[in-house]
């Protein structure tokens, strides 16, 4: 995720030098298709590694065809989806909120992206399955070549092609495309259990890695559905400018919430296998270490953004609009007071999928995108206007993670009693 995120921060790069203000917000309009296809690759790939790990060394015959099926299945998924997307591409960039001022971008952007949803869908599983085969250091390289390389075509298609806003899209689809094929070289791992056949996809793994996985899935889509509400909201408040603002932050906060993401998904298989194994006091070691990190990094993340926020949002503002200027200024450091909170939560909400408890990992993906935040997203800009939008997301997640700490609690002494 973090390969991806940094991508997709250039690629915001790029497109406001190409196609400036406007651009952005037409990228920031697409972004909750790109967290669709990212929560159905999570749905499968989170959900389906926690069943591998959980079976692999007792139970190896439950797992035999699991990555096969799943493998299988999100291509037919993602392929079932980009054929749609790509007939309704018109009424789904007027739902997700595009005006006359951006519509013709909004479509064209969309109907290009909607073919990376197969490869993004595919790359989860593998990325997910492969570092629980025991192997993260394949996986690590391909997010290297994946992001180094596509940058490199990114720029090829957008300026040297001059394809702008096209090249932006066609170059979305090589990315995980590269990746795959790097994590390919798995087959020469010595010690692999991963195994792909051609086989019938089977319903059952299907809903166990979904219910697994459903966590992971809501927390992702909780981020498209959070930048959904944010557009209008912002639009009914302020303008484009508001909107391509917000795009700037939202795209910054991607690799934040990547960073700590993977912090999150370098604790899960941890935590899984030694609770698989019944080595309790592993499990919590294993907690402990991911919240030193993920608040070290927190803080880092959030002085380096506050400090230096106006070299940040002059990359973006290749226009130099004073609008955009003036909204991403103010929203910036209130925004990403959420830094601490939000990478709590991606461990504990993975934490808990990881000891087979995923019930409460499900409940704080529910609170955290949805049952908190988008009632919070209408009810601040009453009392506070713009700055209430922008507080939105930091008072969801101090919320949340309140209540993720008591159920982080409740589970570990469910644990330290068996």
């Amino acid at each position: 995720m973090l390969g991806t995120s940094i991508y997709v921060l250039i690629d915001t790069l790029f497109i406001s030098i190409a196609a400036g203000a406007l651009g952005l917000t037409a990228l920031n309009l697409a972004l909750p298709i790109f967290n669709l296809f990212n929560a159905l690759g999570l749905l499968l790939g989170v959900g389906g590694a926690t069943i591998f790990s959980l079976n692999k060394i007792l139970h190896p015959e439950r797992i035999e065809s699991l990555y096969s099926s799943l493998m299988i299945s999100a291509a037919i998924l993602g392929i079932t989806l980009a054929i749609l997307i790509d007939i309704f591409s018109v009424g789904i960039v007027d739902f997700l909120g595009a005006n006359n001022a951006t519509r013709a971008l909004a479509i064209t952007y969309v109907r290009i992206v909607a073919w990376c949803g197969p490869f993004v869908m595919c790359n989860y599983v593998s990325i997910n399955f492969i570092r629980n085969d025991g192997n993260p250091t394949l996986t690590m390289l391909a997010t290297v070549i994946e992001t180094s390389s596509v940058i490199i075509i990114d720029w090829f298609f957008i300026f040297g092609l001059g394809l702008k806003m096209e090249g932006a899209a066609l170059a979305v689809i090589f990315s995980p495309a590269i990746s795959l094929v790097v994590l390919s070289f798995h087959r020469q791992f010595k010690n692999r259990r991963l195994h792909f056949h051609l086989v019938r996809p089977s319903f059952k793994p299907l809903i166990e890695s979904a219910r697994l996985g459903s966590a992971a899935a809501l927390n992702e889509l909780s981020s498209g559905v959070s930048v959904f509400f944010f557009n209008h909201v912002l639009l009914i408040l302020a303008n484009n400018y508001a909107v391509a603002a917000y795009g700037v932050i939202s795209n910054i906060a991607i690799v934040v919430l990547a960073i700590a993401n993977g912090v999150a998904l370098g604790v899960q298989p941890v935590a899984s296998r030694e609770y698989g194994e019944h080595h309790f006091n592993n499990v919590s070691h294993a907690l402990r270490v991911g919240i030193i990190i993920t608040l070290a990094l927190a803080l880092t993340e959030f002085i380096i953004l506050t400090t230096f926020k106006y070299p940040i949002i002059s990359l973006f503002n290749t226009q130099n609009s004073l609008q955009l200027v003036h909204y991403a200024a103010v929203g910036l450091p209130i925004y990403f007071t959420s830094a601490f909170f939000s990478a709590l939560n991606y461990l504990f909400i993975l934490f808990l999928t990881a000891t087979n408890s995923a019930r409460a990992s499900f409940a704080l993906s529910l609170l955290r995108g949805y049952l908190v935040l988008l009632p919070l997203i209408f009810i601040l800009p009453f009392f506070f206007g713009l700055e209430g939008v922008w507080a939105a997301v930091p008072l969801t997640e101090f919320i949340v993670t309140g209540i993720g700490f008591i159920l982080i609690h409740q589970r570990i002494n469910q644990y330290n009693n068996i």
